[in-house]
């Protein structure tokens, strides 16, 4: 596992430096085809690596995995796999607003975005 998760480090480092390499291309020109070719190709990359995580989620979560843990084996807080788990992407700011609804349920994991057991 160690091996796996060094391996997936090395695949993220190698994707900043193709980044930083954009960066240092001297050519103005040069640097704006490449950024733009960039550009272009991110947005549909990205919503797949989204669709890759957010299927890790709900399959943790299908497990009864709770959302303080997904959240730590990923990096992220237990209420952004909240987020995951629901598709929701926005920011904060254009978040549809909270409907009242009943109080916690049998499905509940008892998750309160605290970021852990006993937090």
């Amino acid at each position: 596992m160690a091996d796996e998760q060094a391996g997936a480090e090395e695949e993220v480092q190698r994707v900043f430096d193709a980044l930083d390499g954009l960066k240092a291309i001297e050519d103005p020109k040069a640097q704006a085809k490449a950024i733009t070719a960039f550009l272009k190709e991110q947005q549909s990359r990205m919503r797949e690596l989204s669709r890759l995580r957010r299927a890790y989620v709900l399959g943790q979560r299908a497990l009864k995995i709770p959302r303080w843990k997904i959240g730590e084996d990923i990096g992220v807080s237990a209420s952004t796999v909240q987020d995951i788990e629901q598709g929701y992407s926005g920011s904060g700011r254009t978040r549809p607003p909270v409907k009242k609804a009943k109080r916690a349920t049998s499905d509940d994991d008892g998750d309160d975005g605290a970021g852990g057991p006993g937090s």
